[in-house]
Order: structure tokens, then C-alpha cells, then sequence
């Protein structure tokens, strides 16, 4: 996708976002069988489909409106309001479905503790807690306000819990009312915000952190055939009624021409609308109000196709297995989200760099030896152990990326001062 495919793009998401899944009521799809593909690798574990609480809600709603895109799918399963798998429950650590860089170790976010910070999807607010550990060391609490944006209950209350205790109220204020929906204070004095979406941020001088956040982001599934382009969706798999069962099939739709660039050389695209609109979001925040964002995520610079999968309980399953039980995620596109955040040249995108090279620039061997100086042994094991997993060749080291982004205005004073973390200057990131 060239930056004028971009700039078509653009102007086609502008009609888009008016139809509002329009195709998810439509009373007729044209399907078409495919060849062997992506698609039927994704179907070849679905022999057996269990019972989950979504399974009905799923079944209706298809049968009602006809087959769910991925993105669709994607956001029933992981945000539904009372059975949505990030809502009502913790699904990190151990004894949950995935774990976290911040999870595993305190250096994680005291590399990155620069800067007054909006996170997204902060997880438990361990990285944050562990950022605003470093502001209370170099006596800047005061400076510091926290805004986390959270659509899960749930997790919203661990965060508060771990980053407040109880000192904290759900209250809205005149001032506030349809903005953020809950409110807290550390003990060390640090204001704490929690909002549903992007929009409802205050603006000004905002620095974004979103770790492990655009992966869980909906996505469009889009296939190439011997026909031409067809969008991926859900349907109820009506082959065996004893059972609860869902499959991938074909479908021309709206999306196909709204969304989709048809000279992509790759035979499957995800495309992600959410992920575009926050980029869009906070790279016009950034540019506007002053500011920058840090990306840290598994993805790719465009080349990747078939990323859609489900995990549980640390293990990959099936993604139409149990709906609503299982984390679904797919890889960032960080060539697509750097190209819609420099669409109007008000933007600098750094990276993607992989997070052991991010993050030993930034000096992370330094203070994992300073830490073990006075560490038990015991401790100086838990550090080590955290230390390897997010820095290693064979675990996230190499795997999760970093990308930044900065006002435009920055350019002439980053060629002279580069930014920690990115290695070099490179002009081809600019354009």
C-alpha cells in the first residue's frame, strides 16, 4: 500500500465509517468456496467445538443478521458487556491465558519511566506502578498524572486496587461527566484516570504507551482467490445441529472495496479499522498538543499474511473453540499504522526495533546488575529469570517490536540527537 493507496484509503474510511457493518444485516451474502488456503488451515482444528457461554449469543446473532467478520467476531467474543473475555475476569499471569513483558519484570517499565504517561490496554497497571515508582524516585509526583484507558471492568478494578488501593471512586464531576469513569490517587499522591476510549482523553501534552494493545484490536480478514478478493467471516456450521459449531466462509462485501488495497501482492490481509482510528487519534494528539507514543508489540512491516489465532491458558487453540474463553489476537501491521500516522506530515515514526535491542540501548543491563548487587539469591534468580524472558533471542526479545512516534517538528533535532532506543536516524522511517 503506496501513500496514495493510503490517501484513498483515508477518504474511503471517511463513507465507511457511516455504514456501521451494514453487511452484518444484510439478507443475502454471495459465498464462494476457496481452494486450499489460509482459510481451510484455520478450520482443520474445529473437529470438536465445546460449549461456551457466547456460543448461543453467537449462534442468534448470525442467524439473525447473517455471517460476522472476523472484526466482528472478534470484538463479540472479547468485549460482549456480561460474558466478553476481557471483561469480567483476569486473563494475565500465570495462571491466566498470556503473560506480559511488565509481569515479568520491574526492568521493563523502569526502562521506559521517562515521561508523564497515557497507557492503553495497561494489563494489571503494572508497568504503570512500576513507572511512577521512577517519577517518586526523582521527586516529580507531583508533575505526574496517570490515564489509563480500559473498557474491562474487571481489570480496571485490579489496576485500581494495585495502583491505589482503596482510595478510589467511580464519581464522575460536572466537569468530567462523560469522560473518564473512575477516579483514584497513589499513595504517594499521583491522580488516577480510567476511560473507555481514546476520544474521551483530555487533551495536551500526552505521552501514549500501548504494550501489547493493538494486537487484541479487531481485525478484517481479507482472501484472495481465483474469483478475486473476498472478506474472511464467521457462520454457524449447520453440518452437525448436536453440536455448537462455527466456520470461516467467503463473502463479497462492502469491505472488500471500502477497505481493502486489491494490488496488495499478498494473498491474505488483516486490516485493522480500530487500530487505524487510535493511530490516527493519538498521532494528530501528538503533532497537536505535543507529546509522542511508544508501541510495543508482536507484528510485522507488511509482509505477514494468516495471523488470526486464540490462545488459553498459555497454549494456541482454535479460534471459533469455545468463544469467549480464549484471548484472540493477531499480529500489529506496523507498516499500515506508520503510514496512516504520517498521512498528513505531521508525523515521525522510529522502528519497528526488536524489544532486546529497544530496551539494552536504553540500558537495561546496567541496572539488572545494579539490582543484583543488594539482591538475595532468590531475588537475583526472579531478576535474571524476568531479564531473559523479555530479552531473549528465543522468547520475547526478538519476537515483540518497538515503534515511536514524534511531532514532525522534531526532525531537524533528532538528526543531531537521536532517540534512545532506535539506534540510528533513518530517513526512509520520515517520508
Amino acid at each position: 500500500m503506496n501513500n496514495n493507496n493510503v490517501k484513498v484509503l483515508g477518504q474511503k474510511l471517511l463513507s465507511y465509517s457511516r455504514l456501521r457493518w451494514r453487511v452484518q444485516n444484510a439478507s443475502s451474502f454471495t459465498t464462494a468456496a476457496t481452494d486450499r488456503s489460509t482459510l481451510e488451515r484455520c478450520q482443520q482444528a474445529n473437529s470438536v467445538n465445546q460449549k461456551s457461554d457466547l456460543c448461543k449469543d453467537l449462534q442468534y446473532k448470525i442467524k439473525l443478521s447473517g455471517p460476522l467478520s472476523v472484526a466482528g467476531y472478534m470484538k463479540h467474543v472479547l468485549t460482549h458487556p456480561a460474558k466478553g473475555y476481557y471483561i469480567n475476569k483476569d486473563v494475565l499471569g500465570p495462571e491466566g491465558d498470556f503473560v506480559t513483558s511488565p509481569e515479568l519484570s520491574q526492568l521493563f517499565g523502569e526502562m521506559i519511566a521517562k515521561f508523564q504517561i497515557v497507557e492503553l490496554g495497561p494489563g494489571r497497571g503494572t508497568l504503570a506502578r512500576d513507572i511512577l515508582r521512577v517519577f517518586d524516585k526523582l521527586k516529580m509526583s507531583e508533575e505526574v498524572s496517570l490515564h489509563l484507558v480500559e473498557v474491562s471492568q474487571a481489570l480496571a478494578k485490579v489496576q485500581r486496587d494495585m495502583l491505589c488501593g482503596s482510595d478510589s471512586s467511580s464519581e464522575e464531576s460536572e466537569e468530567s461527566k462523560g469522560k473518564h469513569y473512575m477516579k483514584g490517587k497513589t499513595s504517594n499522591g499521583i491522580d488516577v484516570y480510567w476511560y473507555k476510549s481514546v476520544i474521551d482523553l483530555p487533551q495536551g501534552f500526552s505521552i501514549f504507551i500501548a504494550q501489547e494493545f493493538f494486537d487484541a484490536l479487531p481485525i478484517h480478514k481479507f482472501q484472495k482467490t481465483t474469483d478475486g478478493w473476498f472478506e474472511v467471516m464467521v457462520d454457524v456450521d449447520a453440518s452437525n445441529e448436536q453440536e455448537d459449531k462455527f466456520k470461516f466462509i467467503l463473502a463479497k462485501t462492502e469491505a472488500c472495496d471500502a477497505i481493502l488495497d486489491k494490488n496488495d501482492a499478498r494473498d491474505h490481509v488483516e486490516i485493522s479499522l480500530e487500530a487505524m482510528n487510535v493511530i490516527r487519534y493519538t498521532s494528530t494528539a501528538i503533532a497537536q498538543n505535543g507529546g509522542f507514543m511508544l508501541i510495543i508489540d508482536y507484528g510485522h512491516s507488511g509482509e505477514k499474511t494468516d495471523t488470526f489465532r486464540a490462545f488459553r491458558q498459555h497454549k494456541q487453540v482454535d479460534p471459533l473453540v469455545e468463544p469467549g474463553l480464549s484471548d484472540l489476537t493477531a499480529d500489529v501491521d506496523f507498516a499500515l499504522l506508520k503510514r496512516i500516522a504520517r498521512y498528513h506530515n505531521n508525523t515521525l515514526c522510529f522502528g519497528p526495533v526488536t524489544q532486546k535491542d529497544f530496551l539494552t540501548e536504553l540500558g537495561i543491563n546496567i541496572r539488572l546488575a545494579n539490582l543484583c548487587k543488594d539482591a538475595t539469591p532468590a531475588q537475583r534468580k526472579q531478576l535474571e529469570h524476568g531479564y531473559n524472558k523479555i530479552v531473549g533471542d528465543d522468547e520475547m526479545g526478538t519476537c515483540f517490536k518497538v515503534v515511536a512516534m514524534f511531532p514532525s517538528v522534531l526532525k531537524d533535532h533528532f538528526k543531531k540527537f537521536p532517540v534512545y532506543g532506535f539506534n540510528t536516524y533513518n530517513e526512509d522511517d520520515k517520508k
